[in-house]
C-alpha cells in the first residue's frame, strides 16, 4: 500500500489534502471540521487527526461561508478612553477570544452620527453581531429592530425593552455598600454622591436608602448630590460636618468623591476608620490604593459585563436570543477605610 503524503512544504494544506489523507470526500471532511452532526464520530476524529498532521489551519472567510457565519463581531463604545468601558471592552474581548472570534473595535466619541457610520461599515464586513457599549449607565437610543444581526447592549442599556442589556445592579450596590458599613458598626451614615442627572447616582442612593430603613435606620440628613470630583467630596464633608459632627460613616458615590471626604475628616481631626468610616464607588485602584487608609470601594464588576454581554451575543448568534435588562451583582472591595469600631 503506498504511504499517503502531505502537501509539501511550498504550499500549506488545503481542504483536499485533508479529506485525501483521511479518506473520506471534501464535504464529508468539511462537515467533520465545522461540528455538523451529519459525520460519524470515527470519521471526524480521522478528519481531525489528519488536520492535525498536516498543520491544517481553515481559511476562516471560506469557514464562515459554509457556516453562514465571518467569526468576526464588532464592539461599539462612544468613550474608548473611559474607565468605565475599558474593563468592558477587556472582559469581552476575553470572552470573544476563547472562542476564536476576531473583533473589531470602534469608537463613536459620543457622536451619533459617527456611531451610525460605524455601524454601516461593521455591517458591510459582514460581522455576525454587535455589541454596543456606553460610558454611563442611562438607557441610550437602540441602533433598531432593523439590523441584520444581533446586538447586546452593555453597561448603558437599550431604550428598547425587546433589546437585551447587560448592566451593573446599582440599586443593589448601593444596598451591599450600607450592609457592609452596618456589619462594622455604623449607625449614622451619609450619603455624599454625583451629579443628580446620572442614574447611577440616584440608584445608588436608592439602595443606600432601602438597606437602611430595612435595619430601621435613616440617613444623616438627605443624599448630597454634586459633582463627581474630588473638590466636591471636600465641601460636602465640610457641610455634614458642620451640621452633624456625630456622622460615623459617609458612603461616597465614588472614588474621587472619597478622596475628598477623607481629605477633610484628616484636617477636621477625625480619624479614618477609627472614628468614621469611608467608603467610595467604582474601585479605582489608581485612587483606592494610593489613599491612606486604602479605601473600601464597591467593584461594579464591569470586565464580568463584558464577558456576559459577549456570552449573550454568541447565543443570539447561535439563533436563542433574549429581551429585557439583566442586572448583574457588584461586590464590596473591603480596604483599610472601613474597619470595624472596637
Amino acid at each position: 500500500m503506498a504511504q499517503a503524503t502531505g502537501p509539501s512544504r511550498s504550499h500549506p494544506a488545503t481542504l483536499s489534502d485533508v479529506a485525501r489523507l483521511a479518506g473520506v470526500s471534501v464535504a464529508t471532511a468539511s462537515k467533520a471540521l465545522n461540528g455538523r452532526s451529519q459525520v460519524r464520530a470515527e470519521t471526524r476524529q480521522r478528519v481531525i487527526e489528519a488536520a492535525e498532521r498536516l498543520s491544517f489551519r481553515p481559511n476562516q472567510v471560506a469557514r464562515g461561508l459554509l457556516a453562514g457565519r465571518t467569526g468576526t463581531v464588532g464592539l461599539l463604545t462612544s468613550d474608548l478612553e473611559g474607565r468605565f468601558s475599558i474593563p468592558i471592552l477587556m472582559g469581552a474581548e476575553d470572552a470573544f477570544g476563547a472562542g476564536e472570534v476576531a473583533v473589531f473595535l470602534c469608537d463613536a466619541r459620543g457622536d451619533a452620527i459617527r456611531e451610525q457610520h460605524h455601524v454601516r461599515a461593521l455591517l458591510g464586513r459582514r460581522v455576525d453581531g454587535l455589541i454596543v457599549v456606553g460610558s454611563r449607565t442611562d438607557p441610550r437610543p437602540s441602533l433598531g429592530r432593523e439590523l441584520p444581526v444581533p446586538v447586546v447592549y452593555a453597561y448603558a442599556p437599550s431604550d428598547d425593552p425587546e433589546d437585551l442589556s447587560i448592566v451593573p445592579d446599582n440599586v443593589g450596590a448601593g444596598r451591599i455598600a450600607v450592609d457592609h458599613l452596618l456589619a462594622c458598626g455604623r449607625t449614622r451614615i451619609a450619603h455624599i454622591t454625583g451629579d443628580p442627572g446620572y442614574l447611577a447616582a440616584q440608584d445608588r442612593a436608592e439602595g443606600a436608602l432601602a438597606a437602611l430603613a430595612d435595619a430601621g435606620l435613616v440617613l444623616v440628613g438627605q443624599p448630597r448630590f454634586g459633582a463627581w470630583s474630588e473638590g466636591w467630596g471636600r465641601a460636602a464633608t465640610a457641610m455634614l460636618l458642620d451640621r452633624h459632627p456625630d456622622v460615623d460613616a459617609v458612603l461616597c458615590g465614588s472614588d474621587q468623591i472619597a478622596r475628598g471626604v477623607m481629605d477633610v475628616l484628616r484636617e477636621r481631626g477625625h480619624r479614618v476608620p477609627e472614628d468614621v468610616a469611608v467608603m467610595g464607588f467604582d474601585n479605582w485602584r489608581v485612587l483606592t490604593s494610593a489613599s491612606r487608609p486604602p479605601l473600601t470601594s464597591v467593584d461594579m464588576n464591569l470586565e464580568q459585563v463584558g464577558r456576559a454581554a459577549a456570552h449573550a451575543l454568541f447565543t443570539a448568534i447561535g439563533g436563542t436570543s433574549r429581551s429585557g435588562v439583566e442586572s448583574l451583582p457588584c461586590r464590596v472591595v473591603i480596604r483599610g477605610s472601613t474597619a470595624p469600631l472596637s
